[in-house]
This record gives structure tokens, C-alpha cells and sequence, in this order.
């Protein structure tokens, strides 16, 4: 049980064989056409160039990236449009028509911002491209998430190219801020929704690990849903003073209190009812003691949450997690403020709501004279279905491509696009089509970003092959 910890960055679906959904041979002959070797070089090309663009957020400068892609797109002829949300920051929106549409348009969505990267500490300039001679591209941005736009953005073009009859609208969405305040999606889901008018959107969230939770087994994540996200700034107040007279009843120090009721706080932890059977594919895979547990439901809840809980990452994922990000409110080190203020980051798993967490928060703080809260932010988890088709296509292209592999969906602790297009009634779901070593993933949003030429090359083949599977007819010609 040595990965037992991570287990629970997975909830499975309702079923761990081939999902019964049908995948179409004869659309899949557009993508025999290609040869791929030279789509693994243009593909090297643009996403080199694309890292190049410093689109650090903050300040965001997406703008260079839209027009960016936009000329690209312009160059094979396929109708874009860029919306600026903030001076310099703009959103691009693509489309290539059906002519006799079926179907709701299927979205391709990816953001153009990035993480800021702390030069100094990069074996690679983050804003240059380079392709070192190992076939690395490296670059901020190259796995979060400009990787995934270029594959979705060839995706497209590819489908030009061949002139694939389409049974339902295709659009790619390169948005502006979402590592910030996901500003460039709010913009398009306020302004430009009804235009674009998609039912479903393929997005980032979970990516494929070796040896993720069992040495020697891949494991794939499929985001279904996100953890809600809300936040919150508990003011206290009480009787300002001068620093040299400590006084129990002053604000820095009910806050103090306060603060340390909530660390101690002990969540119960939550299994998603369909977590169980993902784990049970798993343990059919691993064998031995560890497949044994891993395949009773009992077993996981009497012998692995102990495990789980200790674990900071993976008691994030079965549990409600209140975590305290900031503080103001003390200016001179010699006066005792009237007011002081902490902030709270609260993570609520599917079926917690806003206001069962602000009752906890109630409960923890009773008998403290001057707190309150001021919400920041309060975004509920929406999920998407798992027995949509084109959930199930994402499995089964995963599956074919990497048969060994286990897959199901995934609970996002963090928050992307998605968890504003959700409410909506967007299905949305998120995976990264890449298959990555445990050090490649770690540079994520952390130094030395990089992703291999093979592994861009294959994720564009094989996102082609679902975008084919959901959205061509079945015969060339229509």
C-alpha cells in the first residue's frame, strides 16, 4: 500500500470495462491520411514559437497569444475572432462549420496565460521554446497549458486541411486569465455564450502518470467535476490600543484564537459514492494485498483512509479543507488595530454546500466576540455526466491508445474554466492527453517546464481521433 496516499485523486466511473459507447472506423480514416511525422514537426514549430510569447499572469498579455494563434488560423483559412476583456488581453474564438449540423458544437478549450516562472531557476530560458537534443520543448506553459491549445488548435486545422465533413460545429476557445481570476472565460460565458453555443467542451484537468498510484500502472484522469471554491475574509474587531499593553480581548488576538479553532478542526472524510469501482480496476491490475483492498470498498474505507488522511494531497480530495492563505489589517507594530482579517480558501467536494461550510465556520468561532465574514468568492461543484458519450469516447481513445492503463474520472481539487461553463448546463470534461513521468508532471506550474516532441505528437493524434469520433460523419463526403 506505498501509494495508498494518492489514491484518492481518482473517482472512478460507474463501470472500470470499455464503456459501451460506439467508436466509428470510417471517421478514423481521415487521421491515416496524415503523415505524422511531419504533423510531430509543425507541431514542435508552433508550440516553440507560442512558448516564446511571455504571457505571464500577472499581467496576463494574452493578446499576443490570440493574434498569435489567430494568424495561423488565418493562414489555413479557418474564420476566427479575437475579444479583448482588458486592454491587452483578449480571447480568441474559432470555428469550423458543419454544414448540416446534427448536434449542439463540440468546444476545444484552452488558456493562453501562464504561471509567471522564476528565471534564475530554470536550466532553459521559460520564454524562448527551446528544443533541447533530447527532443524536450522546453518552456513556461508547455504542459499548463499552451501544449494542450497547439493540439487543439491542429486539431482543427487538420480537420481543414482534410476537409472532413462534420456532423456538428467544431470551435476552439483560447482563453485569457484563467491562473488569476478565469476573467476571459467569464467575459465569453457572459457576452458571447449563445453565439458560440456549445453543449460540451474538452478542457484541461486530469493528465495521464506513470506509476501515479501503483508502481509500474498508468492511471488517467478524466475531470467530471471540481471541488467548489469558496472564499472568504473573516474580519475580527475589537478595541484598538497601544503594542506594549497586551490585551486578551484585542483583535489580533481573538483572531489568533479564532484561527486556531480551524487548524484544529478534524473533517470527516468523504468518499465519492463512485470512487469504489475505479479502485477495484486498479486492484484487478496491481494483484496481490494491495489489489485485494483496493477491490472491497470496506477494505479502502477500514485499511487506506488512515493513509489517505495522512497525506496533505489526497486528504484534500476526501475532505472539505478550509485553508488560511493571508492576513491584514496591522499597520504600525506598536498600535493594536481595531480590525484584522484572515483570509480563507474553503474547498467543498460535490454535495457540500456554501452555506454548510459558513455553519461549520459559525460553530468554530461561537463564543468569539467580532467575528464576521465577507465572501469573496462562492462557486458550487457541478458535475458532468459520466455516462455522456463523449465522456465515454475520452475513456475509450485513452483506452485503446494505452490499453494497460487504468482511467476514470476525476475530482479537481483546484478550479479551471470549466467550473464557470458548468453551470451553464455545459458538459464539460477535463483531460490532458499527455502521459507523463512523475518528475515531467512536477514541473507544472514549477521550474523547467517541458514537454517531449513523442508526447506532444501523440496527443494531438490521438485528440484528433476523438474530435473525429464526435464530430464527423461517418463516410467521407458526408
Amino acid at each position: 500500500m506505498a501509494a495508498a496516499g494518492a489514491l484518492v485523486l481518482l473517482a472512478p466511473c460507474s463501470t472500470h470495462r470499455v464503456p459501451p459507447v460506439d467508436l466509428y472506423p470510417e471517421r478514423q480514416a481521415w487521421a491515416q491520411q496524415i503523415d505524422w511525422s511531419v504533423a510531430k514537426q509543425e507541431a514542435t514549430s508552433v508550440l516553440s514559437a507560442y512558448l516564446a510569447l511571455d504571457t505571464s499572469n500577472p499581467p496576463g498579455r494574452e493578446s499576443l497569444g490570440a493574434a498569435y494563434l489567430a494568424s495561423i488560423l488565418a493562414s489555413e483559412g479557418i474564420e476566427a475572432s479575437t475579444h479583448e476583456f482588458a486592454p491587452g488581453r483578449s480571447n480568441l474564438v474559432a470555428r469550423l462549420r458543419s454544414e448540416h449540423p446534427e448536434e449542439a458544437p463540440l468546444c476545444l478549450m484552452s488558456h493562453i496565460d501562464v504561471v509567471t516562472a522564476e528565471t534564475e531557476h530554470w536550466s532553459q530560458d521559460p520564454f524562448r521554446g527551446t528544443v533541447d537534443d533530447e527532443g524536450y520543448i522546453w518552456g513556461r506553459g508547455a504542459l499548463d497549458m499552451k501544449g494542450t491549445g497547439v493540439v487543439e488548435l491542429l486539431t482543427l486545422v487538420w480537420l481543414k486541411r482534410l476537409g472532413v465533413p462534420l456532423r456538428r460545429d467544431v470551435v476552439l476557445l483560447a482563453v485569457g486569465d484563467e491562473e488569476v481570476d478565469n476573467l476571459g472565460v467569464r467575459f465569453l460565458a457572459d457576452h458571447h455564450w449563445d453565439d458560440i453555443g456549445c453543449s460540451h467542451v474538452l478542457n484541461e484537468g486530469g493528465v495521464g502518470v506513470e506509476g501515479a498510484l501503483v508502481d509500474g500502472l498508468t492511471t488517467f484522469a478524466v475531470a467530471f467535476t471540481e471541488k467548489g471554491s469558496f472564499w472568504l475574509r473573516m474580519h475580527v474587531d475589537g478595541p484598538p490600543g497601544h503594542g506594549s499593553t497586551p490585551m486578551p480581548d484585542s483583535a489580533p488576538a481573538k483572531l489568533v484564537q479564532a484561527l486556531d479553532r480551524i487548524r484544529a478542526r478534524k473533517p470527516k472524510p468523504t468518499f465519492h459514492p463512485e470512487v469504489y469501482t475505479l479502485l477495484g480496476a486498479i486492484g484487478e491490475r496491481a494483484g496481490g494485498l494491495t489489489g485485494a483492498v483496493l477491490r472491497s470498498p470496506t477494505l479502502v474505507r477500514s485499511l487506506a483512509v488512515g493513509r489517505l488522511m495522512d497525506n496533505p494531497v489526497s486528504r484534500a480530495l476526501i475532505t472539505n479543507t478550509i485553508n488560511i492563505t493571508g492576513f491584514g489589517g496591522a499597520e504600525e507594530p506598536n498600535v493594536i488595530p481595531s480590525r484584522v482579517w484572515a483570509q480563507l480558501d474553503i474547498r467543498m467536494l460535490p454535495g457540500t454546500t456554501s452555506a454548510d461550510m459558513m455553519a461549520e465556520l459559525h460553530e468554530l468561532t461561537d463564543g468569539i466576540d467580532g467575528v464576521s465574514f465577507e465572501v469573496l468568492q462562492d462557486l458550487p461543484a457541478v458535475e458532468s455526466p459520466t455516462d455522456d458519450a463523449v465522456y465515454q469516447t475520452l475513456v475509450r481513445r485513452v483506452q485503446l491508445e494505452w490499453p494497460d492503463a487504468a482511467v476514470g474520472p476525476l475530482i479537481m481539487p483546484g478550479t479551471t474554466d470549466s467550473q464557470i461553463l458548468r453551470p451553464l448546463g455545459v458538459h464539460a470534461y477535463g483531460l490532458t492527453h499527455f502521459l507523463l513521468t512523475p518528475d515531467e508532471l512536477r514541473t507544472m506550474h514549477g521550474h523547467d517546464e517541458r514537454i517531449h516532441v513523442d508526447t506532444l505528437a501523440t496527443g494531438l493524434r490521438v485528440v484528433l481521433q476523438v474530435v473525429l469520433d464526435l464530430a464527423a460523419h461517418d463516410k467521407p463526403g458526408g
